[in-house]
């Protein structure tokens, strides 16, 4: 087998891993993404301090509710999604390690941030917040599978003690062996 056959396709040796994240989080698409995150958080605050503030009182009592509930549950999204997007950037730009990043994520939850974006309640909510629920819901859509691959299924599960398997085959050896004896086998 010569050199050549060693190489992968991308010409690194076998033993060279090319961290797929590591890159990504540098690349220009990052900055886009940061930069696309920042803008709706800042045009989500300005319309509900404004023209989605004139909005609401024109609701009906129900969809003055549904206004209430869903604008609350787009400002916390986004605030995650700020959050996420700032610790990457400080990754980036050398300010913090990846694993103080990873210590921080555990307080960002980007799980669990739906909104109900169907049915009549949400129908009569304005267009604009409407869509702006929407733009950060693919947004959030984005950044979960960037944050899979820079931190992998992993990040997000408890790690088990010990050694599950190792554990299960002592307790039957326990339950099996304490028969074994009783029967005198």
């Amino acid at each position: 087998m010569n050199e050549r056959d060693d190489r992968r396709f991308d010409g690194a040796a076998e033993g060279d891993a090319v961290r797929f994240g590591d890159r990504l989080i540098g690349s220009d698409g990052f900055l886009t993404l940061f930069s696309e995150g920042m803008a709706l958080v800042e045009e989500t605050a300005a319309y509900l301090d404004s023209d989605g503030r004139d909005a609401a009182r024109l609701l009906s009592r129900v969809a003055s509710l549904t206004y209430a509930t869903e604008s609350m549950r787009l400002t916390t999204r986004l605030m995650q999604l700020a959050s996420w997007l700032l610790l990457q950037r400080s990754v980036n730009e050398g300010e913090m390690t990846m694993q103080e990043a990873r210590r921080e994520k555990a307080k960002v939850r980007l799980q669990s941030l739906s909104s109900a974006t169907h049915g009549p309640d949400y129908e009569q909510l304005p267009e604009k917040l409407r869509a702006l629920i929407d733009r950060s819901m693919r947004l959030q859509d984005r950044i979960e599978t960037l944050d899979n691959i820079f931190y992998g299924a992993s990040a997000r599960e408890t790690p088990p003690v010990g050694n599950p398997v190792a554990d299960h085959m002592a307790r039957l050896s326990s339950v099996f062996g304490a028969k074994d004896e009783a029967s005198g086998d």
